[in-house]
């Protein structure tokens, strides 16, 4: 008998709530609303903003959008071990972020709430959706290989911890988990990243790993360090019974050629998920639809601003059920680890409604718009697709930022690019990006218009390994660390160019 068989039955009563999301979306948000509220009215938070005479989605407008800059006191008084503040009770966690790679941290508020109701809710649904769409599913027949990130010691304070929130789960998972996933718990919060990925080879080889998590750049890293100990071609060699990679971070498209050449078997699956150190907020639910199930009957209550708003003093904000397919919107929170009506910087675009599913489509702050191009990430892992599959070539690691203007009074879009493999000529693979990039993006295309405004792009070749010593070098290997993929300034590029010697 499978035993996937067996415990999937666990699952069944699950899925069948979330089909509810279908026809009950703006009922089950305002209950989400209303259960947040009510917890928090007695707190600091909820006193300052009269949260006991919030009755509906209506009254919730006096609460002030936040950024990370505006909560970051009531944060930092939370750390030091003050209750009660943005949510009831002490915090203990907190969740090291910058979103980006600058040196900046961010400390998310990680509540017991907020665990269960918000993330560990995630990686449950993620496992009752697949093997909803897998049915011949061995998962429970092995163990699934978790990489995660590692605690921050240097940041803990008395009354509080710090970690990547991958560290924070690991660390308070149930411990009937453990028997079902490896690296031990030891070996998952190193935080060397280059020892943890030699240990992880070393204890994992001579397993049954039917599934793997983690994000895809450096779970990259562990997969090929496999492979190099064992001499195998494939993964499947070594795992013979690895079936699928619940994946998230980062956009899937420029590993997904890279993750096929590893992995031949027709059994493997790829689903994506959509876990911030703010929230769990999506999951693929179809294996034929890249698009993402927003989850609605978590610990958060959404709202959305109109992406061509975001910088307006007083832009519209809208509940779920107001938003319209197609556009594009930064997503707005609130949730039971205290964060309230908080702008997270990133950016989606819905493909439907009655599920509400959707694509990311980049970061509030991850863009050019130096010329009113307006080119999101998705424009960007869009046209590389093109170019890759036209020139033969695929790509490990990307960033690319404006040239204003040259010694020419040329402006331009200046890409830096390792590929992992090279394509048949980079000045095609220039032209078919281009000419990509122009039919995705209307207003591209404009600036485009006869070398007016904008001229060709321009691609500069990464030496190997440029983007993992550039991280290196700033103490960001590993975790929920990630390359700036598109940037409206020079800073990141220029700091990267100084590294491609």
């Amino acid at each position: 008998m499978n035993p996937t068989k067996l415990i999937d039955r666990i699952f069944v009563s699950r899925r069948k709530q979330i089909e509810k999301y279908s026809a009950n979306a703006e009922e089950i948000q305002e209950n989400v609303l209303r259960r947040l509220v009510n917890s928090a009215s007695y707190t600091e938070w909820g006193k300052r903003y009269d949260y006991k005479n919030i009755n509906k989605y209506s009254d919730f407008n006096k609460v002030p959008i936040q950024t990370y800059e505006n909560v970051k006191e009531y944060i930092d008084r939370m750390r030091h071990g003050e209750k009660d503040i943005l949510w009831p009770g002490l915090i203990k966690w907190y969740a090291k972020s910058s979103g980006t790679t600058n040196d900046k941290s961010k400390f998310i508020p990680v509540s017991n709430e907020g665990l269960h109701n918000i993330h560990y809710n995630g990686g449950r649904d993620a496992v009752a959706l697949y093997l909803g769409e897998n049915p011949k599913s061995r998962f429970f027949n092995g163990k699934g290989l978790i990489l995660g990130g590692s605690h921050s010691p240097n940041y803990n304070l008395k009354n509080s911890l710090v970690g990547d929130l991958s560290a924070i789960l690991i660390q308070n998972v149930n411990p009937l988990v453990n028997f079902i996933r490896v690296p031990s718990k030891k070996i998952a919060l190193l935080s060397e990243f280059e020892e943890k990925v030699e240990k992880i080879a070393d204890s994992t080889i001579n397993k049954n790993i039917t599934n793997i998590s983690g994000v895809p750049s450096w779970m990259l890293a562990v997969i090929k360090r496999i492979l190099e100990k064992t001499g195998a071609e494939t993964l499947d060699e070594v795992w013979p019974g690895l079936e699928v990679f619940f994946h998230g971070g980062v956009c899937f498209t420029p590993y997904r050629e890279q993750y096929k050449s590893l992995i031949k078997s027709d059994r493997m699956h790829y689903m994506e998920t959509y876990n911030a150190s703010e929230g769990f907020f999506g999951l693929q639910s179809s294996l034929t639809d890249p698009s993402l199930l927003l989850m609605i009957d978590y610990d958060v209550f959404y709202e959305f601003i109109p992406l061509e708003e975001f910088d307006k003093e007083n832009p519209t904000i809208v509940p779920l059920w107001g938003v319209e397919v197609g556009k594009n919107y930064a997503m707005v929170i609130s949730t039971s680890c205290g964060l309230w009506r908080y702008i997270i910087g990133d950016t989606v675009k819905f493909t439907q409604k009655n599920p509400y599913k959707f694509i990311i489509t980049g970061r509030t702050k991850h863009f050019i718009n130096a010329f009113g191009e307006e080119l999101m990430v998705d424009n960007a892992e869009k046209g590389l697709q093109v170019a890759c599959r036209e020139t033969g070539a695929q790509v490990l690691e990307y960033s690319a930022a404006p040239v204003f203007m040259d010694a020419n009074a040329k402006c331009r879009h200046q890409w830096l690019i390792e590929f992992s493999r090279m394509p048949d000529s980079v000045e095609h693979f220039r032209h078919v990006l281009d000419k990509a990039l122009q039919s995705i993006n209307s207003d591209y295309e404009a600036k485009r218009h006869k070398d007016i405004t904008l001229q060709e792009l321009e691609i500069i070749v990464a030496r190997p390994g440029l983007f993992h010593d550039w991280l290196k070098q700033k103490g960001k290997l590993g975790g929920q660390h990630k390359i700036p993929r598109l940037s409206n300034n020079r800073e990141n590029i220029d700091s990267m160019l100084g590294f491609n010697q």
